[in-house]
């Protein structure tokens, strides 16, 4: 929470201190880099462990595949972290070339000017292929802007999905997970029946994002005006305290009560929770499916997310989680052409389709998606290809194409404080969705004041 503060700070300063973000990457007045040998371009990332030597792969792939260009592969910690830290070197004149930043800071780094070089253009300017099209459903509309075009390039993209325990299931005499929320609840009783005291729970730190968020687009309902922000940043309003909001959660404050439903706050792993056989389904980023599969000790099934069937519109689609590649404006002029090729060959087929096969992320590109259908990966590993399917459910709609709003951690945190009091039995659902939407406005129209033009 405090990094993402910082680098609001640092935005403030930021905003306005450079010229626009075209320009900026064009200019003659950016100075060649003076190295000899390959042209050396910085990327931050939040990647460690098994994911940062993925990614480490990749990017040895592409300094070995020519001689032109070198990336320098940076974690930088967190996601939050590698946020602020861009920013603040921005300010500092010292950005890197690159930068991953998570989904939530999107808003925030797109309304800033002269921070990033939009990468539509740059992919323009040097004469590669890139549309938005060529991108699947759910990763392109998260990102593009209301004119339809990526300012970044989506990368590690995941969305949340169903696990589910067999063994428990079949047990408790229940042939197929639930696909409809009434049927959780019908589920939780005949597990609790079975012996089975939690039915389900939801990822420790991004409830938020599993059943605010994904729930909204999923079952076709807005989160916020304007589109939930791509229309714009003045007068954009939550809207939480609505019918559909407030009987989903009055559904899992009811389950909490009974100890159907189990989530113990942002700083609780709930992985444990699942894999060690104590709640029978869990609500999970499909990037956690390695992690999961590995860590379970009994059969686990993976399915799409459950949907509210008296809403019509649901089924409809998700959207990513995960982070999208950032090219940050001042540098050298001669290093946007490296930054050109590089993202070039991060959405290749060839590296879309290593990073899916090596991660639990989805492929982000409809050609690399359509490559690993068509070698029968998705065959061998069809839970693999149940986030695919619900990112490409349905073609988005104007409310399904992502949440784009400014100071989005901030509102995670007045929603996630709305959802201790509704599971703890403290206060109704529409007591504390009321509260959390009064909170969630006054942070949208602070981000307003600061970057609404």
């Amino acid at each position: 929470m405090a990094a993402a503060l910082t680098a609001m700070a640092l935005l403030g300063t930021a905003c306005g201190s450079s010229s626009s973000s075209a320009a900026a990457h064009g200019s003659s007045s950016a100075a060649p880099s003076s190295q000899k040998g390959p042209v050396t371009i910085t990327f931050w990332s939040a990647m460690s462990g098994a994911l940062g030597q993925t990614l480490g792969h990749l990017v040895d792939e592409f300094n070995a595949s020519q001689d032109h260009y070198k990336v320098d592969l940076v974690y930088r910690g967190t996601y939050p972290e590698v946020l602020s830290d861009t920013i603040a070197a921005f300010k500092a004149h010292n950005a890197p070339n690159i930068a991953q930043i998570f989904d939530a800071g999107t808003a925030t780094v797109m309304d800033s000017t002269g921070v990033y070089v939009p990468v539509h253009s740059l992919m323009k300017e040097y004469g590669y292929q890139f549309s938005t099209s060529d991108f699947i459903g759910g990763a392109a509309s998260y990102y593009e802007t209301a004119a339809d075009q990526l300012d970044s390039e989506p990368f590690n993209s995941s969305t949340p999905v169903l696990y589910y325990n067999k063994t428990e299931l079949q047990q408790a005499g229940i042939s197929s997970p639930p696909t409809t929320w009434s049927q959780v609840a019908t589920d939780a009783a005949q597990l609790a029946a079975h012996g089975v005291g939690c039915a389900l729970t939801s990822s420790g730190a991004y409830v938020m994002w599993t059943d605010m968020e994904q729930y909204a687009v999923w079952n076709d309902v807005p989160y916020a005006t304007e589109d939930n922000g791509y229309q714009g940043i003045k007068g954009v309003k939550l809207e939480l305290d609505t019918a559909p909001f407030i009987d989903h959660w009055n559904l899992l404050g009811q389950l909490a009560q009974k100890g159907e439903y189990r989530w113990e706050g942002l700083s609780t792993s709930t992985v444990p929770l699942f894999t060690s056989g104590t709640c029978a389904m869990y609500e999970q980023s499909s990037a956690d499916l390695t992690t999961i599969l590995s860590g379970a000790k009994f059969p686990v099934g993976v399915t799409e997310l459950p949907y509210d069937s008296s809403l019509p519109g649901a089924p409809q689609n998700t959207v990513v989680g995960g982070a999208s590649l950032w090219v940050l404006a001042g540098a050298p002029k001669d290093t946007y052409a490296a930054d050109a090729a590089f993202l070039h060959f991060m959405m290749s087929p060839q590296a879309q389709d290593y990073w899916a096969e090596n991660t639990g992320y989805v492929p982000v590109t409809k050609a690399a998606a359509a490559q690993l259908q068509s070698q029968g990966f998705y065959a061998t590993h069809p839970a693999d290809e149940v986030a695919v399917k619900e990112l490409t459910n349905k073609p988005p709609t104007p409310e399904t194409r992502g949440i784009r709003l400014g100071y989005l951690p901030e509102i995670r945190d007045a929603e996630a404080s709305a959802i201790a009091e509704i599971l703890s039995g403290k206060e109704t659902a529409a007591q504390a969705l009321a509260q959390a939407q009064a909170q969630g406005d006054k942070i949208l129209a602070e981000f307003a004041a600061q970057y609404g033009s």
